[in-house]
């Protein structure tokens, strides 16, 4: 009797239907659950990615071995360990941005009192890589590799109204306007109203449309092709960013971004 062939490839279970790799999608999605939920046991984690504890196990320890992730002997507890800084960094590094920005953000956070923000367009979102924290107690907090979508965020709407109208047309065809609270914009017309008056006056105006409570200013940056690659934003309670004062920090957040766009070669 012969033998039977033998077909060569990944076992079919390797992958899913779309092509992924499942057992690098679980470790990606760990990263991601500890990134934004630090300091979890194996157990939480293996009950928030609905994964048995024991193949939990195995990709956290494989992690750890690469420095991804690490825990605390003494509590148990998994948090994401410094190989994932390095690469961040070397995204970072990609465009130079970040280090260009972070004097241009001091000096908007000391000139306006609020938390100065830059942000870059990450797929359907904006990805926020940088920050300048105001000195005042309450203020508004988006660490770096924080995610915001683009249509309630200052900077989100500000790379929507000045980027390529495909930009804008994806977005709106592919995604439900999601509402945060009674001020978000959820209807294609009113967000394409929002744009025109976005590109007349310079810069974008987040009225509480993402969290009670909090209003955020944002104008674009241009590279040298005039393309919008990224976002400068200030951001705080609405207490202290009254409608009078929208103007005055609009242009000012307007000029922080046109000297950010000039180090940049735009």
């Amino acid at each position: 009797m012969s033998e039977p062939t033998r077909r060569r490839g990944r076992p079919r279970s390797a992958k899913d239907s779309s092509g992924t790799v499942q057992v690098l999608d679980r470790a990606l999605d760990m990263l991601d659950l500890l990134a934004a939920h630090p300091g979890l046991t194996l157990s939480e984690v293996a009950e928030r990615i609905d994964q048995p504890p024991s193949t939990v196990h195995r990709l956290l320890h494989s992690l750890a071995a690469r420095g991804m992730v690490e825990s605390d002997p003494a509590t148990q507890a998994w948090n994401i360990g410094p190989a994932t800084f390095r690469l961040g960094s070397a995204f970072m590094r990609r465009s130079g941005i970040v280090e260009r920005a972070r004097p241009i953000l001091r000096a908007l956070m000391e000139h306006t009192g609020e938390t100065a923000n830059l942000g870059i367009l990450n797929g359907d979102a904006v990805l926020f890589v940088s920050q300048a924290e105001t000195h005042e107690t309450i203020r508004a907090f988006f660490p770096p590799g924080t995610r915001s979508p683009l249509h309630a965020s200052g900077i989100g709407k500000a790379l929507l109204a000045f980027g390529r109208a495909e930009i804008l047309q994806a977005y709106l065809d592919g995604h439900g306007l999601t509402r945060f609270t009674d001020k978000t914009l959820t209807t294609p017309d009113a967000l394409a109203e929002d744009m025109s008056r976005i590109r007349a006056r310079g810069f974008s105006f987040d009225d509480e449309e993402r969290t009670r409570g909090m209003r955020c200013i944002a104008a674009p940056v241009f590279d040298l092709t005039g393309e919008a690659i990224a976002g400068v934003s200030v951001s705080g309670p609405a207490h202290r960013i009254g409608h009078e004062h929208v103007k005055t920090l609009g242009a000012v957040v307007a000029a922080a971004a046109a000297e950010l766009s000039h180090a940049m070669g735009g």
